[in-house]
């Protein structure tokens, strides 16, 4: 009785102990999927784009050829942008916490072009005309015809504008996607399957 019980649990081990076992454990690298995005390259474009874009509206500003009331919600945008951007340099150490605050701030982002796009497209269309009185009196025609150059040069800068917000959205809608798969906010972390191999049991002659 005594060998019998033996053989029963020599048999019964291997399938308290499979040779081969699949669990399922979250991938501890997922966080380098936001450098798939080439966040420094991007932040750095946010930056200088909306850098750029507050240099020139600033000059209209101080030339008197833009309205105040249409300016601020540009800058208060566009300074937005510029903290998004940094925000996403700052997130390449791949701390939770930041990644999160990047992709607050690039949500933000893309609200605050969408923003700029509508305000650009208003300057278009409510552009201010001050050449008018130039064509009144003949020895100030040269001016009235500089003026429009100016005038038209504004007109081309927003609409370059509205291309530059539309870049800057897209920009901020990428980043935001990629710190999205970082920090799961949309499913569950994904989990991987490891496989692990056991060396079956030596049996003892």
């Amino acid at each position: 009785m005594a060998d019998e019980a033996a053989v029963v649990e020599e048999g019964s081990s291997p399938a308290q102990s499979p040779l081969v076992a699949v669990t399922f454990q979250r991938n501890v690298h997922r966080k380098q999927k936001y450098l798939e995005a080439e966040p420094k390259a991007l932040g750095i474009t946010q930056i200088g784009l909306s850098a750029y874009q507050i240099t020139c509206v600033s000059v209209f500003l101080a030339k008197d050829l833009s309205y105040v009331h249409t300016d601020i919600p540009f800058f208060v945008s566009s300074l937005l942008v510029v903290i998004a951007g940094s925000v996403a340099v700052a997130a390449q150490n791949l701390h939770l916490p930041t990644l999160r605050a990047c992709l607050g701030m690039q949500i933000v982002a893309c609200a605050a072009s969408i923003v700029n796009i509508i305000v650009c497209l208003v300057k278009m269309e409510d552009s201010p005309s001050y050449c008018w009185h130039y064509y009144y009196d003949n020895f100030t025609l040269h001016f009235g015809e500089t003026c429009h150059n100016i005038e038209s040069t504004q007109s081309h800068f927003y609409a370059e504008s509205i291309l530059i917000q539309v870049a800057l959205l897209a920009i901020s809608a990428t980043l935001a996607a990629y710190c999205c798969k970082v920090v799961n906010c949309c499913a569950p972390a994904p989990k991987m399957p490891v496989i692990t191999v056991q060396a079956p049991p030596v049996q003892q002659q």
